[in-house]
């Protein structure tokens, strides 16, 4: 009897542990790129680029970030930056958008992973070791565990950097940025938001 109840307390932690991993696989990782329509206590309600209507599920203890203007001219030799690149026919990739971190986020997602902004995209979040004044604007090189990759950043690319946000600053029209997991009743949770402030967009 006792061995019985064993197997029976075996199967029943695995099938336990089996569904634990079959939500974790139907959890989808999705990215929200919108404005704010409304904010209401843990829901916030975003109208995506694509016209469509996203419920986001705040998790306890969520955070939100400021996205502000910055210029290229702000970026210096052991900066953090994170770039979405795509390739060119010159051989180096050519920049989609930057964000300068701040000094207390060096080392954030290092490395360099695909990209759904553009076309065989990329996102380096990485380490500025130089950059090379050229016709079609800077050529950065990027460090990073493992590897490194050179960017050039053309005119007009829009560059940003992260500054202090409230809730208060999810108005509705705001810019969104918003990294989370969809489920099966198409509901995104995510537990941060980065807002665009002063009418930034964030490029991201």
């Amino acid at each position: 009897m006792h061995c019985k109840r064993l197997i029976a307390s075996a199967l029943t932690l695995s099938f336990a542990m089996l569904a634990a991993l079959q939500s974790v696989d139907a959890a989808e990782r999705v990215k929200v790129r919108g404005t704010v329509e409304s904010l209401d206590g843990y829901t916030l309600k975003v109208k995506s680029r694509d016209g469509d209507d996203v419920t986001v599920a705040l998790k306890s203890g969520w955070q939100v970030d400021g996205v502000v203007q910055a210029a290229v001219s702000d970026i210096k030799p052991g900066d953090f930056v994170g770039i979405a690149s795509q390739p060119t026919s010159s051989g180096i990739n050519g920049a989609i958008e930057v964000v300068i971190f701040p000094a207390s986020m060096k080392g954030t997602g290092e490395g360099d992973r695909p990209w759904d902004s553009a076309p065989n995209g990329s996102m380096t979040n990485a380490t500025v070791a130089n950059a090379v004044t050229s016709v079609n604007g800077p050529t950065l090189t990027l460090t990073y565990k493992g590897g490194e990759r050179k960017i050039n950043i053309p005119k007009g690319t829009p560059v940003v950097t992260l500054a202090a946000a409230t809730k208060n600053d999810l108005k509705p029209g705001a810019g969104v940025f918003i990294t989370g997991e969809r489920s099966g009743d198409s509901t995104v949770s995510a537990n941060r938001v980065a807002v665009g402030l002063n009418g930034t967009t964030p490029p991201m």
